[in-house]
């Protein structure tokens, strides 16, 4: 893939970001999911490659846009073939609040190179490069954080784990904590702290417990393009969802992936914050100008430039 890529999906999640950000704190999260999806979806027409949505919103018959299977982008037959992986609006209840943390994300390969995650949970772990390798779900949560502490050379009390805050992670928080970790309990959007453990300024070392397998996806691409660790195993909650998950393809709904088995070869990763978080800052109106933040990586060079985006407010929100 082109980079010059790279700025042109920037400017999708920054689309998305600022319709997004027109609904921080009105407490209708399926307005702000329709805002940032149908600016993703118009953003993407103006991007100069052929695209497939492979992790999106959801089946056709249940999501009018950004729906597995749908193509973007023009249909230039010249332009090159990719694969995206998109979630418009990662928490959706933190900007619906007014809450830190929601952030538009997309993942972009050459085809065929993105696992087609079913929409179920998975257990997944993930932390910086110090812990590749290092990290298993076969071990216990105390020895995962004995493990990275000695890789970071830091004591156990030193790390800090994101866990989102539900009913099922009470036995892991204990444990955690009575290692001696430092646990931030989030309460939705689990795509920015898996990242978060790449950026050692954010101060998250360590994501852990049972969240969205399409955003285990997600947050893996980010992974593989900076050298991080992420582990994770389907959870179903239902023989329903084990048997759509083999439908779908998944032979061994039971194996274990890796970082390579969730995404391979070329990546592009891009985030633009929408309500201010460890990763990212949010959309803010300044006077006539909107100020964005985004994050934009790629696997084949390593690098992460991080975007700092001023826009007329009026000419943006007048024409998109």
């Amino acid at each position: 893939m082109d980079r010059t890529l790279v700025l042109e999906y920037t400017r999708v999640t920054e689309a998305a970001a600022i319709a997004a950000s027109t609904m921080i704190g009105r407490g209708d999260r399926n307005g702000a999911d329709a805002a940032a999806v149908k600016a993703m979806r118009d953003a993407f027409e103006r991007v100069a490659a052929r695209g497939t949505i492979v992790i999106g919103e959801g089946e056709r018959d249940e999501a009018p846009m950004l729906y597995i299977g749908e193509k973007v982008g023009p249909s230039d037959p010249t332009l090159p073939e990719v694969d995206i992986a998109v979630d418009p609006l990662e928490g959706t209840n933190l900007c619906a609040n007014g809450l830190p943390g929601s952030i538009t994300v997309l993942a972009v390969t050459d085809r065929g190179l993105l696992l087609n995650a079913p929409d179920c949970y998975m257990m997944k772990i993930a932390c910086g490069p110090e812990g590749r390798g290092k990290i298993s779900l076969s071990k216990s949560p105390r020895d995962n954080l004995y493990t990275l502490a000695a890789a970071k050379g830091r004591r156990p009390d030193e790390l800090t784990v994101v866990v989102l805050d539900r009913p099922r992670h009470e036995n892991l928080v204990a444990e955690l904590r009575e290692a001696g970790a430092r646990i931030h309990l989030i309460t939705d959007g689990n795509v920015a702290p898996v990242v978060a453990t790449c950026i050692p300024k954010s101060g998250i070392d360590m994501v852990y417990g049972i969240g969205g397998a399409p955003e285990g996806v997600l947050g893996a691409a980010a992974i593989h393009c900076m050298g991080g660790e992420f582990v994770g195993k389907l959870v179903f909650r239902s023989d329903d969802e084990r048997k759509r998950a083999i439908a779908m393809g998944h032979k061994d709904p039971d194996r274990v992936f890796g970082v390579e088995d969730l995404v391979r070869g070329n990546v592009i990763f891009v985030a633009t914050g929408v309500t201010g978080g460890p990763l990212l800052k949010g959309v803010r109106r300044i006077g006539d100008r909107m100020h964005l933040q985004s994050l934009a990586i790629r696997s084949k060079t390593g690098t992460i430039r991080w975007v700092d985006t001023s826009v007329d407010a009026h000419r943006f929100l007048h024409e998109h």
